[in-house]
């Protein structure tokens, strides 16, 4: 019979511990690592769509057509109290080229945003900086009309006064309002990336806002001295601009700190551009009529 030499055994380097085989990550799909960005662009467009399959044209949509979806306007909300057209004005687009203009935007911010706010975060920041811009809307588009407004309305019918005030719609308001979030946010010392980067998207988002920002005033201007009707809300973009850097202020000291603590600062700026909105709506309504 043959003897049996059993093979030596191979020891492993240092003190002999073979770590356990670390399990293969999956990439994550990019509409899981930005949710939030990906419902609201599928929103808008599912309004749009809607819009469409009930007869609106897709590419000049009348006002009526716009006011029947939620259009804004300062007559419906301050003379009729039709204030949730505050929100709902933020998912209503005029017509295919603006959509895909807008969506396009929000795609792009949005996605840089979210790691940085998380989708909680951008919701927010949408809607509250998307109502900041269309209550701002509101209140000049009323103090300008006003004069009219006292003038005429008493021999108008309620389609008549509306038609005095221009409606306004699209979620530009709300896709400012997530610039000036990440202008702020990216001037942050604490986040994990290379400040030559940092710079250089912040920079990019600096330039995205005031580029767009002189173009509107531009053909505002133009259009006005053309006796155009095309028209430009700019009050929109510059409120959500403006209610957008407020909301990312008390964000950036705890911007890469534990979880827990960067969810408290979001729960504050919530709260506290809510408030200042609430108040904002307040004095809005007590505006003379």
């Amino acid at each position: 019979m043959g003897s049996y030499r059993p093979e030596p055994e191979i020891q492993p380097p240092g003190n002999g511990y073979i770590p356990p085989p670390q399990p293969v990550r999956r990439p994550r799909p990019s509409w899981a690592a930005a949710p939030a960005t990906y419902i609201l662009v599928g929103v808008n467009c599912a309004v749009f769509l809607a819009m469409v399959a009930h007869g609106v044209s897709a590419g000049s949509p009348t006002t009526d057509q716009l006011m029947h979806y939620g259009a804004d306007n300062a007559g419906a909300v301050l003379q009729y109290g039709e204030w949730w057209r505050i929100v709902t004005a933020m998912f209503v687009h005029v017509g295919i080229v603006h959509l895909a203009t807008n969506m396009w935007c929000l795609w792009n911010l949005g996605l840089l945003a979210e790691p940085l706010m998380g989708s909680a975060g951008v919701m927010a920041v949408y809607i509250l900086t998307g109502a900041a811009g269309n209550l701002l809307s509101t209140l000049v588009n009323w103090l300008l009309t006003y004069p009219d407004w006292v003038k005429y309305h008493d021999s108008m019918t309620s389609n008549q006064i509306l038609s005095l005030f221009p409606a306004g719609a699209g979620a530009s308001g709300a896709v400012f309002g997530i610039a000036g979030a990440l202008i702020v946010l990216l001037k942050s010392q604490r986040l994990p990336v290379p400040p030559q980067e940092l710079r250089k998207l912040r920079k990019s988002v600096i330039y995205f806002a005031a580029i767009n920002l002189v173009i509107g005033f531009t053909i505002s201007f133009g259009a006005a001295a053309a006796h155009s009707g095309l028209r430009i809300d700019n009050m929109a973009h510059l409120g959500g601009f403006t209610c957008g850097l407020i909301f990312a202020a008390p964000l950036v000291p705890r911007l890469g700190s534990p979880r827990n603590l960067f969810l408290r600062r979001l729960r504050i700026a919530t709260v506290i551009v809510t408030g200042l909105l609430v108040l904002f709506g307040f004095y809005l309504a007590q505006l003379p009529k």
